[in-house]
């Protein structure tokens, strides 16, 4: 307490980095890969509720809050950029 230091975590789910481009193969037949991406998406994670794989982009903007002046009071927490995927409630 009093350091200014917070703690928290980003969750990224599903996300197209260039890492998961080359996973999916899109590009290589002629396919949009965020088309093939979000295909994906809904096949192996139904219950995301956006359907479709975060852009880096997106989950980029999550670490820049996390780590800005915006978030001061935001520690201890878990910060989700998944799209909404949740395989169960307990």
């Amino acid at each position: 307490a009093g350091t200014g230091v917070t703690v928290n975590a980003v969750l990224p789910g599903p996300t197209l980095s260039e890492g998961v481009q080359a996973m999916l193969g899109g590009d290589d037949a002629g396919q949009d890969i965020a088309a093939v991406a979000a295909d994906f998406v809904r096949r192996e994670r139904p219950s995301s509720i956006i359907g479709r794989a975060a852009t880096v982009e997106e989950v980029a903007n999550m670490i820049v809050y996390a780590a800005s002046e915006q978030a001061s009071a935001t520690t201890g927490a878990a910060l989700r950029v998944d799209g909404g995927v949740v395989d169960t409630i307990a």
